[in-house]
């Protein structure tokens, strides 16, 4: 046996139950009873408290790996910028306009190449060999 209840929501919320009800193909009274029971379920402190604590564990491991592949970026540009002033020499001034253009073109091609790189998902992160520079202490699945 159901016992009926008349309950008085602001419009607001009626609106969002209405909505809710229209897009999971339930009742309204099937909503209202769901989130009740969740309301009034002694462990639904705890399965909250859970859902945020999986939920800040994988924001954890998130960062952890945005702060690896941010640490890995700037090594590597540290490095080809040093390599590069280490073994490009100074170029007279008569041929600076022709090396402007040259190095235009080359930066052009460079983008083009990191484009389709992008593109085809290839990342220098998947390259770097797992015992030289770990991802992490956890698990990718996130």
């Amino acid at each position: 046996m159901r016992v009926r209840l008349n309950v008085y929501f602001p419009p607001a919320l009626a609106k969002q139950v209405d909505e809710l009800a229209i897009r999971r193909r339930i009742s309204r009274s099937a909503i209202v009873e769901a989130a009740v029971a969740s309301y009034l379920s002694p462990d639904g402190a705890d399965r909250m408290e859970a859902a945020f604590a999986r939920r800040l564990d994988r924001l954890s491991r998130q960062v952890q790996r945005l702060e690896r592949d941010t640490g890995l970026t700037i090594e590597a540009l540290t490095l080809f910028v040093r390599f590069w002033l280490t073994v490009t020499p100074p170029l007279p001034d008569e041929d600076q306009a022709a090396a402007q253009v040259k190095g235009r073109k080359r930066y052009e091609g460079f983008v083009e190449t990191l484009g389709r790189r992008f593109a085809s998902g290839k990342s220098l992160r998947d390259e770097i060999p797992e015992d030289v520079w770990p991802r992490s202490t956890s698990t990718e699945s996130d």
